[in-house]
């Protein structure tokens, strides 16, 4: 009789530029795309594991895309004492092999994603969103996604670009550093219609 082999579950840690956060990668996809569960309700509704953090009393928010999960903690604690015990937690939880992210969540972001579109841009700018939009995929987004976050293109008016950054990028002391020294000089250069940057908060 042949016996089902389980895949060996490797994680670790890497730092992230916000000191509150830190991202926990596996060998092993957990979730094809990005989910920014950011509040308890939103994790009680699409994601049992991200709910099951939240249990934890040093958990402030969670965010989960493709083989890493980003925790940011409660600043009243370290992360010298709890690193251990939420990389056991979450290392347990994929061998596990229980629900990540429910299958309505794509269903939810889609909802987003198409209110977010209404007022984004004048007709009049469509060419230059394109190319704001493929600078932000193809050269902000892997260095983002390098420290464990996310950045979302919002809208293009009278100069301005409006982001919205994820993750462990949410509310980080360098996240406002980098968004004007990288992305608005980077955006400015490429496109000369760009005159400044502004995070959306969230």
């Amino acid at each position: 009789m042949e016996t089902k082999t389980k895949s060996v579950i490797l994680l670790y840690t890497e730092q992230t530029p916000n000191p509150e956060t830190l991202k926990f990668v596996s060998n092993k996809l957990i979730y094809r795309g990005i989910a920014d569960l950011k509040t308890k309700e939103l994790a009680d509704e699409f994601s049992p594991l991200a709910a099951a953090l939240y249990e934890l009393p040093y958990v402030q928010s969670v965010y989960i895309s493709n083989n890493f999960v980003t925790i940011t903690k409660k600043p009243s604690f370290d992360w010298h004492e709890i690193m251990i015990p939420a990389k056991d937690f979450i290392k347990e939880y994929i061998e596990s092999e229980k629900t990540i992210i429910i299958d309505t969540y794509d269903q939810y972001v889609d909802q987003l994603e198409k209110q977010s579109y209404e007022g984004q841009y004048d007709e009049k700018n469509l060419e230059i969103v394109k190319r704001i939009k493929e600078m932000i995929t193809n050269y902000v987004k892997p260095a983002v996604e390098m420290d464990g976050g996310n950045i979302e293109f919002k809208s293009f008016k009278d100069g301005i670009v409006t982001v919205m950054m994820q993750g462990s990028c949410s509310g980080c002391p360098s996240s406002t550093v980098t968004l004007k020294s990288g992305i608005e000089g980077l955006l400015k250069r490429m496109v000369p219609e760009v005159t400044e940057v502004v995070a959306e908060a969230c």
